[in-house]
């Protein structure tokens, strides 16, 4: 099991609740008689997979103890001590979070029985739910498991046994998630430092002799080692192309003759055999395929048809995605070969277990293919959690920036394509039907750019090839872009604010809808007008006919290029930007922190989109855009080189403090503590702030140049 990160939400959390039940209330001398542990995994009580002892205190019980929890002498005659009793426990807990009610009284035991055993102890990572009910509601008038209980609603069992009170602590743990979410808690990283902030509760507990019940930020703790050759290259850049392709109804001989030839060792199967058809019209036989039917079938398989032996359906990647995600694939699906995709779902290559053994022996790759085979909410946000890990570690093997933001879009556009396919599956379930006719959903701004930050939202739409608005093909898939924007919510990437999702009328239509409403942007005169438009020219289809997208994003570039005053209202916004200035030169500032993407990537990025659809570079993302640029000598070679540098030191800077506010439990933001960022990286900072500020000049230069 992965270590948990602080950007784990508490609705997916892994987790075990505890309790003791001991000889007294004195943490120092108090011997453990019962030790008791419940599952909670995504969001639900595991009553299934508990841990329950008695333990030999090796003294007698005092009847006043026996009156509290009813176990005496006899009960525990026999009972393995505490020892055993403590490595069975761990090995149950594993690297899950502890919880209990007053778990500081349970964590100081559990210390005390181990240095009195002479036994390795660490303090795990713990969350207290008589605290968190006091953050929950603080009108109770105290936070006891009674109180906490009768105010959620949660029956408790076997009170003072160990098994029945951590059963209680679990299901009021469960039942406190949804109320600590309406307060903005909704990370183990924001609870813990929630809890932190009750400071009068953590000295009464300390007096007492209690260990601290919650854990306090050790970001260094969430840095591993990874490989970063596997989220520096694209799938595209291992692949074999072309890929050898045959008929189904060839011998089986034919095939192995032809893997013999080339030195290959797998051919992809259709009904007509020709090559870069679409990847759903393949199989795929393998040398291991053809081994296995002749050791069933001994000369006679050679000759079958290959189309008999081929695997279906076809396992595929996109030629987009990282390296990292086709090595994730291929051991979750316990497979050596991957058919590679273009952007047209067409076959465009193949990458085997063989053409990445250039990867270092050993290496980490920490981000895993768990989004794709999630089958529901709570597991996608398990999966989306461990980015913000991943994002330090690949920093601290020195990873540009941008190919991080990178990898972060990439999992944006899985979880996105994930979330359609769950809804899909639903509306199905509920008799609903299949989608009415081809569509594509498509993920817009930063994911659609490939420039996705760790505090991102929603920004999707769709295009299905036929209906009117508000009719019978219109309504199926408002209903599947609502579903889509309620998982991805609950998984933890938040509705946008300014309704860019695909639930929402105006982002969503049939190709004809689509290109009326691209018209009426192209003729619209005022900037105001077009709230929002910009971000349709970064999308990206991630679901479903990847061609309509494809299609749609061209048709948008075609018709603008086509309308220079369109690109030109694109930019006007640059001329009322703010200045990220104050009056005596230093960076402008709120409570120590800087907005850089109001003042930094903002701009850059607005200024290169707006450039792109002027000059019809049908590229995606920031630095692509001002390279083509430069590519068609435009502008001045020497400004462009400090955008780019100014766009990547403004990518660095803010993905450190997200990734470090995240496991820190500090509301995630584009706001960066200028007080972090050290004195050399500050005086550039500066550089860069003022090369945003040539912008307006450097868009109107190129505007009709």
């Amino acid at each position: 099991m992965k270590a948990i990160g602080g950007a784990m939400p508490l609705a997916a959390l892994d987790a075990v609740a505890i309790d003791t039940e001991t000889t007294g209330l004195d943490t120092a001398r108090a011997r453990i008689v019962q030790l008791a542990g419940v599952a909670i995994a995504l969001g639900k009580v595991r009553s299934d997979d508990t841990f329950d002892t008695f333990v030999d205190p090796g003294e007698p019980i005092s009847l006043s103890s026996t009156a509290i929890h009813g176990i005496d002498d006899a009960a525990v005659r026999g009972a393995p001590p505490f020892s055993d009793a403590l490595r069975a426990f761990q090995s149950f807990c594993g690297a899950r979070v502890l919880i209990g009610h007053s778990i500081g009284f349970d964590l100081a035991v559990l210390e005390s029985e181990a240095s009195r055993a002479d036994l390795h102890w660490t303090k795990p990572r713990a969350l207290c739910v008589r605290l968190l009910g006091a953050i929950a509601n603080p009108r109770l008038p105290e936070e006891s498991l009674d109180t906490l209980a009768g105010w959620l609603g949660v029956r408790i069992a076997g009170r003072h046994s160990a098994i029945g009170d951590a059963h209680a602590a679990a299901e009021i743990f469960v039942a406190l998630v949804p109320h600590l979410a309406q307060r903005g808690i909704r990370t183990l990283a924001e609870a813990e430092r929630a809890c932190l902030s009750l400071a009068s509760q953590l000295e009464s507990a300390h007096r007492a002799g209690w260990a601290e019940p919650v854990s306090r930020p050790d970001l260094s703790a969430s840095i591993s080692p990874v490989d970063p050759y596997a989220y520096r290259h694209r799938v595209r850049d291992l692949m074999t192309s072309p890929v050898a392709t045959i008929r189904e109804d060839m011998a089986a001989k034919a095939a192995i003759d032809l893997m013999t030839e080339r030195r290959i060792s797998s051919v992809f199967v259709s009904a007509d055999g020709e090559p870069l058809g679409p990847v759903s019209q393949y199989g795929i036989l393998t040398e291991r395929d053809v081994m296995r039917r002749i050791a069933a079938h001994g000369a006679d398989a050679l000759g079958m048809r290959a189309g008999d032996f081929a695997s279906r359906p076809l396992a595929s990647i996109s030629g987009e995605a990282f390296v990292y995600r086709a090595i994730a694939r291929m051991e979750r699906l316990k497979i050596r070969h991957l058919a590679v995709r273009d952007e047209n779902e067409r076959l465009s290559g193949v990458i085997s277990a063989r053409d990445l053994l250039r990867l270092r022996a050993g290496s980490a790759i920490s981000l895993d293919d768990a989004i794709g085979a999630a089958a529901s909410a709570s597991e996608m946000a398990q999966a989306w959690a461990t980015l913000p890990a991943v994002a330090r570690s690949l920093a601290a093997e020195d990873l540009d920036a941008r190919l991080v933001a990178g990898v972060v879009s990439e999992e944006i556009r899985v979880m996105t394509r994930r979330a359609a396919e769950l809804a899909e599956a639903a509306m199905k379930e509920e008799g609903l039907g299949a989608p009415p006719c081809p569509y594509a959903l498509m993920v817009l701004g930063s994911g659609g750019r490939g420039e996705s930050l760790l505090a991102p939202d929603q920004d999707n739409a769709i295009v299905f090839a036929q209906g009117e608005p508000d009719r019978e093909a219109d309504r199926w898939f408002a209903d599947l872009g609502s579903r889509v924007a309620d998982i991805l919510d609950a998984a933890g990437i938040p509705y946008c604010k300014g309704g860019v999702m695909a639930k929402n009328a105006q982002w969503r239509g049939s190709a004809a809808t689509w290109r009326a409403r691209i018209a009426d942007w192209v003729g619209r005169s005022r900037a105001e007008d077009l709230l929002n438009v910009d971000i349709f020219f970064d999308q990206r289809p991630v679901h479903g006919d990847l061609a309509l997208g494809a299609e749609l994003f061209e048709h948008a570039f075609a018709t603008a290029t086509d309308q220079p005053p369109f690109a030109k209202l694109m930019g006007e916004k640059l001329f009322s930007a703010p200045s990220p200035f104050t009056f005596l030169g230093n960076p402008r500032t709120s409570e120590g922190r800087i907005d850089l993407k109001l003042y930094g990537l903002f701009p850059i990025v607005t200024a290169a989109r707006a450039l792109a659809i002027r000059h019809d570079i049908r590229r995606r993302s920031t630095r692509e855009r001002l390279e083509g640029l430069a590519a068609k000598n435009l502008g001045n070679m020497e400004d462009i080189a400090r955008l780019l540098e100014a766009h990547r030191m403004f990518v660095t800077l803010v993905l450190e403090q997200q990734s470090r506010d995240l496991e820190a439990g500090v509301p995630v933001s584009n706001r960066v503590e200028i007080g972090t960022v050290p004195r050399a990286v500050r005086a550039d900072l500066k550089i860069a702030l003022r090369a945003t500020q040539t912008l307006p000049d450097f868009v109107q230069g190129l505007m009709f140049g």
